[in-house]
């Protein structure tokens, strides 16, 4: 555990223990068991239902026999990150500092690693609680480049990713993202400006603008988080990561002729070189 009597500083402590700065300050109120059922469930119905918004979920869950209010599902809604998709009036104005960028995609070709790379922030759910997951996605090829943990929905662990992402493949030429707080705030993109990297936005609850890394945490949920139920983050930190190796280097997928990511991004990459 971080000790502030260690010697080690606690940034570094914090580094080795792979968590973010700012979730060493951070003190969280316990979530009731009762709510933590809830919100496990609300996140499989979300997969399943992402058209539903609050009433729906409360009216899904009542099926099932849990007895819950449509504003406690709003603000376990809210605590999780998600959203109903369908396009809601937009009746607040945005932060001067959080500029809203233009969708790029549209009409696009996009063939080839590095062109367009996408990022998502997701809901794990854990044992005894749950963390916040953000993964940076090459569009073409479907490797993931980058993933975070972190236990409150900072922008810190994203700009991490961005920035582990780029030292380690270079710069992508554009860069989607959806509107969350943690994309249009000034410390992410400006790190994208900063490396001359267009930034495109999807529409405001317009989660298809950025499908396939909505894939993918389906197939992180179903295929890994349901069915380990992580006692910590430290384990769901290692059990996670093994998740994306695995999906990045032995996972086939369809959509690329039946090639892993790891196989379609670095062969294309090659033939670039080689070219």
């Amino acid at each position: 555990m971080i000790s502030a009597d260690h010697p080690l500083p606690i940034s570094r402590q914090a580094e080795l223990m792979g968590i973010s700065r700012s979730n060493v300050y951070y003190l969280s109120r316990p979530t009731p068991e009762a709510d933590l059922v809830l919100m496990r469930r609300m996140d499989e119905l979300h997969l399943n239902h992402p058209f539903a918004g609050a009433r729906m979920l409360r009216d899904l869950l009542k099926l099932e026999g849990f007895k819950v209010g449509r504003d406690h599902v709003r603000s376990l809604m809210e605590k999780m990150g998600i959203e109903a998709i369908y396009r809601k009036r937009n009746t607040s104005k945005p932060h001067p500092e959080h500029r809203v960028y233009p969708y790029l995609l549209k009409g696009l070709k996009i063939d080839r690693p590095n062109q367009v790379w996408c990022v998502d922030l997701t809901y794990i759910p854990m044992a005894r609680g749950f963390v916040y997951l953000v993964a940076i996605m090459d569009w073409a090829t479907r490797y993931v480049l980058s993933h975070r943990l972190s236990i409150s929905m900072t922008t810190d662990f994203c700009v991490e990713a961005l920035e582990e992402a780029i030292t380690k493949y270079g710069r992508p030429e554009i860069f989607n993202s959806d509107q969350g707080s943690q994309f249009t705030s000034a410390e992410f993109t400006d790190v994208l400006k900063s490396n001359d990297i267009a930034i495109s936005m999807d529409g405001k609850g317009r989660w298809v603008d950025n499908v396939f890394i909505e894939r993918l945490w389906r197939s992180v949920k179903y295929e890994h988080v349901y069915l380990h139920a992580h006692e910590t983050v430290a384990a769901a930190r290692t059990g996670i990561t093994e998740y994306l190796e695995f999906y990045n280097a032995r996972r086939p997928h369809s959509a690329l002729g039946g090639r892993t990511p790891d196989t379609a991004y670095f062969t294309q990459q090659t033939m670039k070189e080689a070219a």
